[in-house]
């Protein structure tokens, strides 16, 4: 069955841009309520409870139908908010960071600029209607960006294996996220996001995907 990751820093870690309150919450509460959701859904489905939750929703059409769209909810919700936190770390530095390395080169090369690409994704996320998510991926060699309904995600669009669009970061838009310390600014709230990404983390990502998945 699936657990709960810890988080990997303390609940007020990304203070002042998030706060401790809020992270609890959204930990503690959100994400722990996804994990034990699915896990409901998959009692007696032990083939599909031992998948990682990658393969899982990836592949919804081999979960019973009748289930189906709680494991997609919440099974979605698990696998996002355990990419959330790892995007994302502290920052004692006061200054937004950048991308490094291949992953800088190829932003650069799919969006003009670090700049343009940072305004393209903050206008899907501050664009996205009700809640959601944004991302950035990889398709088919290129970066791209785009925007989840709900708990959806690009992995359930097609499978990385098969040439799926493969997500290295992504930013939660529901209001669970941000409401405590920034009520309705949800622009507000996507400004000061940017200074707790975490760069190496995706970094580590997008030079994880094998080239002949990334070319696909």
């Amino acid at each position: 069955m699936f657990t709960l990751p810890d988080l990997p820093y303390a609940y007020n870690a990304l203070e002042p841009y998030i706060d401790e309150r809020t992270m609890q919450i959204h930990h503690d509460k959100h994400h722990a309520a996804y994990v034990k959701n699915v896990n409901d859904a998959l009692t007696g489905q032990d083939e599909l409870a031992s998948l990682p939750i990658e393969d899982l929703i990836a592949d919804l059409l081999k979960v019973p139908e009748a289930v189906r769209t709680k494991v997609r909810n919440n099974g979605g919700g698990h696998y996002n908010h355990s990419l959330f936190w790892e995007v994302m770390a502290p920052n004692p530095d006061g200054a937004p960071r950048l991308a490094q390395g291949d992953l800088a080169s190829a932003i650069t090369q799919s969006f003009g600029s670090f700049e343009k690409f940072t305004e393209v994704f903050s206008s899907a996320g501050l664009n996205r209607f009700g809640s959601g998510w944004v991302w950035l991926v990889t398709d088919k060699g290129k970066l791209t960006i785009v925007d989840t309904p709900n708990q959806d995600n690009p992995l359930m669009d097609l499978p990385a294996q098969a040439g799926g669009r493969i997500p290295i970061l992504g930013l939660d838009v529901w209001e669970h996220a941000y409401y405590l310390k920034y009520q309705n600014l949800r622009a507000e709230y996507i400004k000061n996001w940017w200074y707790v990404v975490n760069w190496k983390e995706v970094e580590k990502r997008f030079d994880g995907i094998p080239d002949q998945v990334r070319d696909a």
